[in-house]
């Protein structure tokens, strides 16, 4: 096999670990540190003053995560480079009363999160993944990686006209998990976690499918996984912040945000105060002040990364004719007229560039004018901070399913584009 081709998919390998290591935003933020500890990055917490001396530094806030390089060099009005995701995909979540009980059936409550395509996760192997919050201020990160849970279809004979049932999100969407009529299902997790039931006063925990990401195809040419939007793009930017090289004048920085699926309104999505006071902190650590933020601002350029659709074998008719995407094709450029995608000109050269200079080739994509199209952070974060941003990601196909498919080259290919976007030659 050709080295380059080697290459590619170990990379795209590397993905089907990272997603499987992540099953909820926290566990995609523990990921993402652990690599970033590992290459010498340094963890900040946000109530501690903020690091003066030049180094590579990151801040969790619950499933949302900064990381960014301060240089000896820099100035504090030199202006940012950020490569941005969001952590959190479309999936089932338990609610707050969780246990519904049968005669001889324990029944746990699931509600969707995002736009989930709610039949995709119909009689699946589920695992439960989140975090406690104790008596004592701590939390605790659980993942149960076999199956627990199961949502099961309604039976063909007992449908209308055997032509199936659409579920219904509050009715159709709870899953079977013991026989046990009287079993807590937190209270389980709780043993799962190794904490007693009684000192948990908090919960956030989520159903995944347990089947592992892989390589499929005649020659592994694509990725089959969970939750690849929008994990496709944390695992590229990470990867990128670790391979781009210092240039002077320009700070990298990767922000992954929660919350994306669900309209980014929380303390730590993309509309809130996150990135902006990360990026002011930095610039006042440099001894800089509020005119220096402002000028770094506005030298500054974002990557909002998000997965774009390739154009679907069986459903061309659903994309726009002159605007195809294939798998494997490389990074897509995102564009809205309606700025549902924050692409201006500005932005659309300046991610060229980065392809051009990565050596990968970039596709260009547009909704079909009469039928709604998707948003993403990138808006969002730009009415946020100023910076001029412009939408990319990597082409996928059903995108929201429990199980998405990617192309095992686009992995790569993305990567190298985010790299180069963050390192401009």
């Amino acid at each position: 096999m050709p080295y380059r081709e080697c290459m590619v998919l170990a990379s795209a390998a590397d993905l089907c670990s990272f997603v499987d290591h992540s099953p909820t935003p926290f566990h995609v933020c523990a990921t993402v540190a652990s690599a970033l500890v590992e290459a010498g990055y340094r963890a900040v917490d946000e109530r501690e003053p903020w690091p003066r001396d030049p180094g590579s530094y990151f801040v969790v806030r619950g499933g949302s995560l900064v990381a960014w390089t301060a240089a000896a060099g820099d100035r504090p009005s030199d202006g940012f480079r950020v490569v941005g995701g969001h952590t959190d995909s479309p999936n089932l979540r338990v609610k707050a009363h969780a246990d519904i009980t049968y005669p001889g059936l324990g029944v746990v409550a699931l509600e969707p999160y995002g736009g989930a395509w709610l039949n995709s996760w119909l009689d699946r192997d589920l695992g439960i993944a989140g975090r406690l919050a104790l008596r004592d201020g701590s939390e605790v990160l659980v993942h149960v990686e076999e199956p627990v849970l199961r949502v099961p279809q309604l039976a063909i004979h007992l449908s209308e006209d055997r032509k199936g049932v659409s579920p219904d999100p509050q009715r159709h969407l709870n899953g079977i998990w013991t026989t046990d009529d009287g079993a807590s299902f937190v209270d389980w997790v709780a043993e799962r976690a190794g904490v007693r039931a009684s000192e948990v006063l908090g919960f956030e925990l989520m159903t995944h499918d347990t089947e592992p990401s892989r390589l499929v195809g005649a020659r592994g040419e694509f990725v089959a996984a969970p939750r690849l939007d929008n994990q496709g793009t944390c695992f590229a930017g990470t990867r990128a912040l670790l391979a781009a090289p210092v240039v002077p004048g320009i700070r990298p920085v990767l922000v992954l945000f929660d919350h994306e699926e669900v309209g980014s309104t929380s303390e730590r999505g993309a509309q809130s105060d996150l990135l902006a006071t990360v990026l002011e902190r930095i610039v006042v650590a440099q001894g800089g002040d509020r005119d220096d933020y402002h000028r770094a601002i506005a030298s500054s350029l974002c990557a909002s990364g998000d997965m774009a659709h390739a154009t679907h074998p069986s459903h061309a008719e659903r994309h726009e004719p002159r605007h195809r995407i294939a798998v494997n094709g490389g990074p897509v450029l995102k564009i809205n007229q309606n700025l549902r995608y924050a692409t201006d000109a500005e932005g659309s050269a300046a991610f060229a560039r980065a392809c051009e200079q990565a050596g990968v080739p970039l596709q260009r994509y547009v909704h079909r004018a009469d039928l709604p199209c998707g948003s993403t952070i990138g808006p969002l974060s730009a009415a946020r901070t100023g910076i001029t941003t412009v939408d990319v990601g990597a082409p996928q196909l059903a995108m929201h399913s429990a199980r998405e498919t990617m192309g095992a080259d686009d992995v790569d290919l993305y990567a190298r584009a985010l790299a180069a976007f963050l390192a401009p030659a």
